[in-house]
């Protein structure tokens, strides 16, 4: 049905917003007025698949970390559920590659990016559990490297753009992609794209296709 992309820097309030989104879908799904297919809703996150924060403390580690949640992801889409994805998310050539599984299983596609301050970010990140805490090092690492979503690029829209400040999320319109925006089918640019692109970097120019 979907896949929703949430994006942001680490400690930024993700897994907050996936959690709202989640909510919000189920709620509608069980909801009296709602008349589509039955619909399931999944989060994907680094600790659900027992992904450690210390996995990005570089990238002989990150690596196989972005693989297992790729694989993950490629295994949950399908016509009957809404996956979220709440990690990183951080390199465009990921989101890219992303996009283009969906386009190969024919699901939907947005993007939720959570926008908070960096010393917002650090100071989540102090008060965090010991397994959900990064190394100062890292975190930094990971902002300066942060790769920010577009609307202007095919695999980023639509984007939906919440600040940390705001108390919800846009529940309206990240539905209304979810369930009645634009499927495209998949052509040669998505179809050539595999696991090698899950090591970062920019998209193919083949991006730009339709």
């Amino acid at each position: 049905m979907a896949l929703i992309t949430i994006s942001g820097y680490p400690c930024s309030g993700k897994s907050r917003r996936a959690a709202q989104i989640k909510e919000h879908i189920e709620r509608r799904i069980a909801g009296p007025d709602y008349t589509g297919p039955a619909l399931s809703v999944t989060v994907l996150s680094d600790d659900t698949l027992n992904i450690g924060r210390e996995a990005y403390n570089d990238s002989r580690s990150e690596k196989p970390a972005r693989g297992t949640l790729f694989t993950a992801v490629q295994r949950h889409l399908g016509s009957g559920t809404i996956v979220i994805v709440d990690s990183l998310n951080y390199i465009k050539g990921f989101r890219y590659q992303m996009y283009c599984a969906a386009r190969e299983t024919k699901v939907r596609v947005c993007t939720v990016y959570v926008l908070a301050p960096p010393e917002q970010c650090r100071e989540w990140n102090k008060t965090g559990e010991d397994n959900h805490v990064y190394a100062p090092e890292t975190l930094d690492n990971l902002i300066q490297r942060y790769e920010e979503p577009s609307s202007m690029v095919r695999w980023d829209s639509p984007l939906f753009t919440v600040s940390w400040t705001d108390a919800d999320v846009p529940a309206d319109d990240i539905w209304r992609a979810a369930t009645a925006g634009i499927v495209k089918p998949p052509n040669t640019g998505t179809q050539t794209v595999r696991i090698h692109h899950s090591q970062g970097g920019d998209p193919p120019a083949r991006s730009s296709l339709n």
